[in-house]
């Protein structure tokens, strides 16, 4: 398989396949984040619920773009896993991969509404750092990792927020009653009622898909560039002549720059950069296409595309270039630059077509198995009052808002601590916060809070013992 002997080609057939196991798992440990509110208001059945959740969350990492994947990819810098020796690679992986899995095991058993994504997160923090332990460096994407913590830690936030307020509007504007009732244990809600819900379930459904879905996608993507870095490194269905014609672009640029009017730290970025471009057009006039650049050299052209990234950002953020026209580049032309450097990462910003299908597939039947526990936790356990409608209603609308946005951003959220943050805004709005249970409450903090100390030391430390026996 590409070149990989046999027991390489099998390990990595098993690593992909424990990739779509976890997936799975974030399938059936987050269904009950989506079709809580319309289980438990019997606006639909168990059967027909899960399994149309299923089918949005498919359509959602399907459709929904790979800003995400791209996101965790860049968590972990590839020069931590393109390692001489392929086996310490796989030790990385397989580390960050069976703590992942064990602990959305643990918290999926005791009912606990975890977070995949911070445990997925925490596990490539995990190798990340105990990676700098046996003497590498730069082990972690700093910028990155802080992008995915703070959007990690202040989505549930906004959540509770958000869906307290929500609940107060509903109030001002809905004078129908029977929205503001908790669910009959016999009779189903109004036709109006139970078309909202079902709307929402299938909108928190879907940003569940394009947002917890793609953090598989990315977890695949790290196990290929670990594998196989020449073959996946880049896009090979786009042509090379595009990416020469944006260095040569981006290029003309910079020669129009008064380099006497940057300071010295900006003239070293503005070196820097036009050597990575003038190394990566060495590489790119020597082939024809994506297909005959040597395997040797797709994966420094990669670190070149993406070292390229970061200059121009870093270039462009300083202080000699706040008033681009001081240094003879017009507003025009520095967009130009921007537009560039940005066509340029789709040449390493992609993921194959199979990939997205098999997270999808992956997903899409996880969701369709093991709904029960949470989904009575979401809906009897966080208020002492249990699920209304407009309660259901209003963390539903917010959750599939904040996620949204959220792919959108490209940042990863965990669709768990949304909706029950959703949710227990809700209750607060009812009856302050003595509407909450202290125990439950307590124990979704709890696993917000060690989530990721949990999955760091475990997978660093799995990371060091695998280590430790291969030489």
């Amino acid at each position: 398989m590409f070149g990989l002997s046999l027991g390489l080609s099998i390990l990595l057939v098993v690593v992909i396949l424990a990739a779509c196991v976890f997936e799975f798992i974030n399938g059936f440990h987050d269904t009950a984040n989506a079709v809580a509110t319309v289980i438990y208001t019997r606006s639909l059945t168990p059967k027909v619920a899960v399994i149309w959740s299923g089918i949005w969350n498919f359509i959602g990492v399907y459709f929904g773009g790979i800003a995400v994947a791209m996101g965790i990819v860049n968590l972990l810098p590839m020069d931590a896993l393109v390692d001489q020796n392929i086996y310490h690679s796989i030790a990385m992986i397989a580390a960050l991969i069976i703590t992942a899995i064990v602990w959305n095991l643990v918290t999926w058993y005791y009912g606990i509404p975890c977070s995949s994504s911070h445990t997925l997160i925490g596990s490539i923090f995990g190798v990340g750092i105990a990676f700098m332990f046996i003497g590498g460096s730069a082990a972690l994407n700093w910028k990155k990792v802080t992008d995915a913590g703070l959007s990690l830690l202040i989505s549930p936030i906004v959540g509770f927020g958000l869906a307290l307020i929500l609940m107060f509007v509903f109030k001002k504007l809905i004078k129908k009653k029977r929205f503001f009732k908790q669910p009959d244990p016999v009779k189903k809600p109004p036709f109006w009622i139970r078309f909202v819900l079902v709307l929402t379930s299938t909108s928190v459904s879907f940003s569940h898909g394009s947002n917890d879905g793609q953090k598989g996608v990315g977890l695949i993507m790290i196990i290929l560039i670990a594998f196989l870095p020449g073959q996946f490194a880049l896009d090979s269905s786009k042509n090379t002549t595009n990416i020469d014609g944006n260095l040569v672009q981006i290029g003309n640029y910079l020669n129009k720059i008064d380099t006497l009017k940057l300071a010295a730290a900006d003239y070293t970025t503005y070196a820097d950069l036009k050597s990575k471009i003038a190394s990566t057009k060495i590489v790119l006039d020597k082939s024809q296409g994506p297909e005959e650049i040597p395997y040797s050299e797709r994966f420094g052209v990669r670190k070149n595309i993406l070292a390229i990234g970061k200059l121009s950002d870093k270039l462009f953020k300083s202080e000699s270039l706040k008033n681009t026209t001081k240094i003879n580049l017009t507003e025009k032309e520095a967009d130009h630059f921007k537009k560039n450097v940005k066509e340029l990462s789709a040449y390493t910003e992609y993921a194959p077509w199979w990939v997205i299908l098999l997270i999808s597939v992956s997903l899409g039947l996880g969701t369709m198995i093991g709904w029960k526990r949470i989904v009575i936790t979401l809906g009897e356990k966080i208020g002492k009052s249990n699920l209304t409608f407009a309660q259901g209603t209003s963390a539903g609308i917010i959750a599939a808002g904040t996620i949204g946005i959220s792919s959108g951003l490209g940042l990863p959220v965990s669709t768990t601590h949304v909706l029950s943050s959703g949710i227990a805004g809700t209750m607060v709005s009812e009856g302050g916060i003595k509407n909450l249970q202290g125990g439950t409450i307590k124990n979704i903090l709890l696993a917000w809070v060690i989530t990721i100390p949990v999955t760091v030391i475990l997978s660093g430390g799995l990371f060091l013992l695998f280590r430790y026996f291969i030489k």
